[in-house]
C-alpha cells in the first residue's frame, strides 16, 4: 500500500524473492518492473541473450534462465546479494515462470527435478513447460534412466509439455533414444514396475481408480438389465400376450447389454485398420490390437456374443498364466534394457487372442512395455532388413496410451534403421502430432520407413500433422520425387520443407521394393508453404508442375541452390505459378543463378499478387547493366502490392545502393516496408549517401512513407565506424534498422583462406 514514489524507489532494492512478491503491487500502481529484471540479467547473467530486441517480458527470461543455470550447477546464487534470500528457493520460486528446458549430458537435471523434496518444483513445471530439449546427451545408467521416465511420465503425460527437441547426439544410445521418442508418443509400460517416490504414479491411481468405479458402475448396469431382461422373460412366459411396450424394453435392455460387454471387452489400438471401414460403412468398427488378425465390426460380434465371452474367459486364463510367468521371472524391477523390446521384439501371442486390460487377474500388474513389430509400417522398403515380412501395418499394443506431444525435433542425431523403423511405428498412430522436423539424421533408404509410417498415420481422421521438414547432406532421391512421395501419401500437410546439401552418387541404384515416387498421384492438397533445397539439381518446372497443380492453397514457395537447365525453364516456372497458384504470396530464389534471367526478374517484380520477393545471392548485377537497375526501380515503384524486397548478396555495393533511394521518390506509388541489403559490400560513405537521399524523398512526400525496416548485415561498416555511426543514426531516425558489428577484414581473410 506504499505511495507510487516511494515504491518506486524501494523496487531496484529489493531481492528477487520480495522484488517478485512486489510484481503485483507494482503493476496496480502503474509501475513497470521490466527495467528492473534487465539491470538484473546484466548484473547476473553477465551475456547478451540471442534476439534480446524480441524480449517482450525480461522478469520471465531472467527467471526462467536462472532456473536453468542453478538445475546445470552453473550459478551460485551466493554472488549476488539480490539472490541470496533465506526465503528464496531457487528452484521452487522461479519453476512457475519456465516454459522452456534443456536437458544435458549425463542428465543430471533430471535426477534432481526427481528427487523427493523436488516434488513441488516437478508439479510447477508439469503446469508451467511447453517446450523440453534434450542437448549434447551422452550414454545412462539405469539409475538415470528411471529418473528420466519419471520426469517425462510426468511432464509429458500429466503435464503440458508440447514440443520435444533434441539435439546434437552423434552416437545415440538407442536405449535411451527410444526410451524418448516412445513417451513422446503416449506409450508407458504398466504396472509396479517403475515407482515414484516409492509408490505408484498417484495420477495414474487416481485415473484407474476413477476407471474402475466407472467399470463397476457399468457392471452393476449390466447386472440389473439382465435381472429385468431374466424377469420380463418369466412375465412373458407366463403372458403370451404381454404389452407391446415391455418387448420393446426387453429388447432395448439386451441390446445395450450386449453392446457393452463388448465395448467393454474390447480396447481400440492406436492404429485404425482400413479393412474394417472398408467392409462395413455403416456401423462404427471397434478394431483389436491382434497382430496380423482381422477387425471385428460391431455388428458383427452382436451377433455371435455368446461365443466371444466364452472365448474371452479361456483367453484370460491363458494370458495371465503367461503374464505370471514374466512377472516372477523378471523381479519387482523391469531393467530398463528391456525397452529394446519395444523396438524389436514381434509379439508372439496367438492370432486368436484378445489383450485387453482385464487379461491379467485382479492383484496382477504385468510389466509390459507396449511392443511393436519390426515388420509394421516399413517392413519391405529399403534400409528395413526384414524384406520378406509384410508391408502391413501391425498394432502397437498397449495397456494404456498416454497424452503426447505435438511437436517433435530432431537435429543432428543419426537414426539406424532399426531406429527408423521404431518412428515410424510410433509416427503411424501419433495423432496429436502437429510439427515434425528431421534434420541431418542421416536417414538414406531410410526415409522410405519414415514414409511409410506418415502414410499409416494420415489415415487417421483426427490426425492433426500440418508441418514436416526433412533436411540431410545426402538426398537418397531426387527431391522432386520426394516431395511427390510425401504430398501423394500425406496431402493435409501445410506446410512442407525437403533440404539436402549435396548430391548422392548411388542415387540412381534404388533398394529392391521402393517403386518410383514420381509415379504417384499428387490428390488434392491443403500445402500452403513449400521449400526445396536442390543439391545442386536441375530444376524442370515439368516436375516441379504436378505439385504446383495439386496445391491451389499455396501461399509461400521457396527454391534453393537449383540450376536452371535452359533460358525458358525460369519462364514455364512463372507461367505454371500464374495459372495454378493465384494465391501465391511470397516467393524466395536462393543461390540460383538469375544473371540471364532479366526479363523473368522483372516480370515477378511487376506481379499484382505477390507481397514479397527474395533473390538472395542470385547474381542478379553480375552480368547487368545500368539500364537494368532503372527498370528494377521503376517496376517497383510502380508496384502498389509489393510490400518486402530482399536483395541479399548481389553485389549492389554503393551506387546501386544509392539508386534504390529513388523507390520512395515523390512519384512512387510503391508500397514497399521491408528492404534488405545484406552481405552487399555496401561502405559507410555509400550508407550515408543513401540516407540523405532518402531523406529528400521524405521530405518532398511531407513525411509520408511507408518504409518500416531496413536490414543491413555483413556490410563493409566497420571501415569508417564514425560515418558509419551518424548513417545508422539518421536511419533510425526513418525506419528500425537492424545489422551487426561484422568485422569485414576477418570475413575477408577466411574467404581467402579456403579458396
Amino acid at each position: 500500500a506504499l505511495p507510487g514514489h516511494l515504491l518506486r524507489g524501494l523496487l531496484p532494492l529489493l531481492t528477487v524473492f520480495r522484488l517478485e512478491r512486489a510484481e503485483g503491487a507494482a503493476r496496480r500502481a502503474g509501475l513497470s518492473t521490466q527495467p528492473i529484471w534487465r539491470k538484473l540479467w546484466d548484473d547476473v547473467m553477465k551475456t547478451r541473450p540471442p534476439n534480446s530486441e524480441n524480449i517482450t517480458c525480461w522478469r520471465k527470461k531472467f527467471l526462467e534462465t536462472f532456473f536453468s543455470n542453478v538445475l546445470h550447477g552453473v550459478l551460485d546464487v551466493s554472488s549476488d546479494w539480490r539472490l541470496n534470500d533465506h526465503h528464496f528457493s531457487p528452484l521452487l520460486h522461479s519453476s512457475p515462470h519456465v516454459s522452456q528446458l534443456t536437458l544435458c549430458n549425463m542428465l543430471q537435471g533430471a535426477v534432481e527435478l526427481t528427487a523427493e523434496h523436488n516434488q513441488k518444483v516437478l508439479e510447477n513445471l508439469a503446469g508451467s513447460l511447453r517446450i523440453l530439449k534434450f542437448q549434447h546427451l551422452l550414454s545412462s545408467d539405469q539409475s538415470i534412466r528411471r529418473s528420466l521416465v519419471l520426469l517425462l511420465h510426468r511432464l509429458i503425460h500429466h503435464g503440458s509439455v508440447s514440443q520435444v527437441s533434441m539435439y546434437s547426439w552423434p552416437v545415440p544410445d538407442t536405449v535411451l533414444l527410444v526410451l524418448i521418442l516412445s513417451m513422446s508418443a503416449g506409450f508407458w509400460r504398466s504396472g509396479n514396475a517403475l515407482v515414484y517416490h516409492s509408490s505408484p504414479c498417484g495420477l495414474c491411481r487416481e485415473e484407474d481408480k476413477a476407471q474402475s468405479q466407472e467399470s463397476a458402475h457399468e457392471r452393476a448396469e449390466r447386472g440389473h438389465c439382465d435381472e429385468r431382461e431374466w424377469s420380463d422373460a418369466e412375465n412373458q412366459k407366463r403372458s403370451p400376450r404381454a404389452p407391446e411396450g415391455a418387448n420393446a424394453d426387453m429388447n432395448g435392455c439386451r441390446a445395450d447389454a450386449c453392446l457393452n460387454s463388448i465395448l467393454s471387452g474390447l480396447r481400440s489400438p492406436p492404429l485404425r485398420n482400413q479393412a474394417c471401414n472398408e467392409t462395413s460403412s455403416r456401423v462404427p468398427c471397434d478394431h483389436t490390437s491382434i497382430q496380423g488378425g482381422s477387425p471385428h465390426c460391431v455388428s458383427d460380434q452382436l451377433s455371435c456374443h455368446p461365443i466371444l465371452r466364452k472365448t474371452r474367459r479361456r483367453l484370460k486364463s491363458a494370458v495371465g498364466k503367461k503374464r505370471r510367468c514374466l512377472r516372477r521371472s523378471r523381479g519387482p524391477y523391469a531393467d530398463p534394457e528391456d525397452l529394446y523390446d519395444f523396438v524389436f521384439t514381434v509379439a508372439r501371442e496367438d492370432n486368436s487372442g484378445l489383450l485387453d486390460k482385464n487379461s491379467t487377474t485382479e492383484g496382477e500388474n504385468a510389466e509390459n512395455w507396449t511392443s511393436s513389430s519390426p515388420g509394421s509400417p516399413c517392413s519391405g522398403h529399403a534400409g528395413c532388413k526384414k524384406r520378406g515380412a509384410s508391408a502391413g501395418i501391425f498394432s502397437l499394443k498397449a495397456p494404456h496410451r498416454f497424452r503426447s506431444v505435438s511437436t517433435l525435433e530432431l537435429f543432428s542425431i543419426p537414426l539406424t534403421g532399426e531406429t527408423c523403423r521404431t518412428l515410424s511405428n510410433l509416427l503411424s498412430s501419433w495423432v496429436s502430432l502437429e510439427n515434425l522436423v528431421l534434420s541431418y539424421n542421416g536417414l538414406g533408404a531410410n526415409i522410405f520407413c519414415v514414409l511409410s509410417g506418415l502414410r499409416a498415420l494420415s489415415r487417421h481422421s483426427d490426425c492433426h500433422l500440418r508441418v514436416v521438414r526433412v533436411s540431410d547432406v545426402f538426398s537418397h532421391m531426387p527431391c522432386m520425387e520426394l516431395v511427390c512421395c510425401i504430398l501423394s501419401a500425406f496431402p493435409q500437410l501445410h506446410t512442407l520443407s525437403v533440404s539436402f546439401d549435396l548430391k548422392n552418387q548411388l542415387e540412381g541404384n534404388r533398394p529392391e521394393g521402393n517403386p518410383s515416387c514420381s509415379e504417384a498421384e499428387i490428390p488434392e492438397s491443403c500445402l500452403e508453404q513449400l521449400e526445396i533445397r536442390f543439391p545442386r539439381e536441375p530444376l524442370h518446372t515439368t516436375f516441379l508442375l504436378p505439385v504446383l497443380k495439386a496445391s491451389k492453397s499455396l501461399q509461400q514457395l521457396s527454391l534453393d541452390s537449383a540450376t536452371l537447365p535452359c533460358s525458358q525453364e525460369l519462364e514455364l516456372l512463372l507461367e505454371a505459378l500464374k495459372e495454378c497458384n493465384p494465391n501465391l504470396k511470397k516467393l524466395s530464389f536462393h543461390d540460383v543463378n538469375l544473371a540471364e534471367h532479366q526479363k523473368e526478374v522483372l516480370l515477378l517484380l511487376q506481379d499484382p499478387v505477390l507481397q514479397e520477393i527474395t533473390f538472395s545471392f542470385c547474381r542478379l548485377f553480375e552480368s547487368s547493366t545500368t539500364e537494368f537497375l532503372s527498370e528494377i526501380i521503376n517496376t517497383v515503384k510502380r508496384n502498389s502490392s509489393l510490400k518486402s524486397l530482399k536483395l541479399p548478396g548481389n553485389r549492389l555495393g554503393n551506387h546501386r545502393l544509392v539508386a534504390l533511394a529513388d523507390i520512395f521518390s515523390e512519384d512512387s506509388s510503391s508500397s514497399l516496408c521491408q528492404l534488405d541489403v545484406s552481405s552487399n559490400c555496401i561502405k559507410p560513405d555509400g550508407l550515408l549517401e543513401f540516407t540523405k537521399k532518402l531523406e529528400g524523398h521524405i521530405q518532398q512526400r511531407g513525411g509520408q512513407i511507408q518504409f518500416t525496416h531496413l536490414r543491413l548485415f555483413q556490410n563493409w561498416l566497420d571501415q569508417d565506424a564514425e560515418t558509419a555511426q551518424e548513417a545508422l543514426r539518421r536511419l533510425k531516425a526513418v525506419c528500425s534498422v537492424v545489422n551487426d558489428s561484422w568485422d569485414s577484414s576477418q570475413a575477408f581473410a577466411d574467404y581467402i583462406s579456403v579458396m
